[in-house]
């Protein structure tokens, strides 16, 4: 008797993508695949029509990002398992996806074939799987966001910190958030002082590195 097939559907905002995952998979008896689409909004119209076991969707799409087709599928289909496929794997993406769509796995483009079928036939059978390359990632984010909380940033001081990013100057944040400029020179400073750096130049780097941007 047969093993029955695992049902793929593969959406990529780029056709030559689709193709060359198409080409990987197709010698490969325990897996049909079913659909694929070049956006996210016509995936979850064939999706009404098809029965899939996993998806397999780009990040980076236009119009609708993986992680809102992810979302998307997660509350019409939960059956459906989700494997998120990216030239990157940002640590504080991966997070989201996996706290807001409760993801499978989630891998780089740059795996060979068998790394791609493992996962796939892994995820199949009810397990997870995530690159190592991603679980690094995942791992300096959640340092990050531990060393976030351990400085005690406020959502006010963030808020500063991303308008101060746009080079915006004291008057124009104070108008902004509708508080005097006395009030954004207070928060200035216990910005840097919570961030331990002494410039606008040191702030940004300390604000991208730890994902407040």
């Amino acid at each position: 008797m047969e093993p029955q097939k695992i049902n793929i559907a593969i959406v990529d905002d780029h056709q030559i993508v689709i193709d060359g995952i198409t080409s990987l998979l197709e010698g490969n008896h325990n897996i049909h695949i079913v659909a694929t689409a070049t956006s996210g909004i016509n995936m979850l119209e064939i999706l009404k029509e098809k029965e899939i076991d996993i998806l397999l969707t780009d990040i980076a799409m236009p119009t609708m990002s993986g992680q809102e087709l992810a979302q998307q599928v997660r509350t019409q289909f939960p059956a459906i398992k989700i494997l998120a496929l990216s030239m990157s794997g940002q640590g504080h993406i991966v997070n989201s996806m996996i706290e807001n769509a409760d993801i499978s796995g989630y891998v780089l483009k740059n795996i060979g074939k068998a790394e791609l079928l493992y996962a796939i036939e892994k995820i199949a059978n009810g397990g997870i799987y995530f690159s190592e390359e991603v679980l690094n990632e995942l791992h300096h984010f959640s340092s990050m966001q531990k060393e976030n909380e351990e400085t005690n940033l406020t959502s006010r001081e963030v808020e500063i910190i991303k308008l101060i990013e746009k080079e915006c100057s004291n008057k124009e944040i104070a108008n902004k958030l509708f508080i005097s400029e006395r009030t954004v020179e207070t928060h200035r400073k216990n910005i840097f002082r919570k961030t331990g750096t002494s410039s606008v130049i040191g702030l940004i780097k300390y604000a991208y590195e730890h994902n407040l941007i």
